[in-house]
């Protein structure tokens, strides 16, 4: 096998191993990222969405996990801060505190 083979066929393994890179390691470590922020930016009055699809408001937040009011009768449920899947909105208090900032 000459020289000039062997060099070609690492430089597309490079290659290959470089596509797979920019297309799903690099965006997948960047979402997963973004959920992390979302997820440690939580705050006591926040709406969000559990990732089995519960509604619910934030009451407390804690290092690993948040208490969650539900229904009616404001149920108090404690959930691990991984289960939360989106934030539909932010508290009113904490909006206006990111307002302040950005003036």
């Amino acid at each position: 096998m000459p020289v000039q083979q062997m060099i070609m066929s690492a430089v597309l393994w490079i290659a290959v191993l470089a596509v797979f890179y920019f297309l799903l390691i690099r965006p997948q470590k960047k979402k997963d990222k973004e959920l992390n922020d979302m997820r440690s930016n939580i705050s006591v009055g926040d709406k969000v969405v559990t990732i089995g699809g519960m509604i619910a408001t934030v009451a407390k937040v804690e290092e690993e996990t948040v208490v969650l009011e539900v229904g009616a009768n404001r149920t108090k449920m404690p959930f691990e801060k991984w289960a939360i899947g989106r934030v539909i909105e932010k508290s009113e208090k904490k909006v206006k505190e990111e307002k302040k900032e950005d003036n």
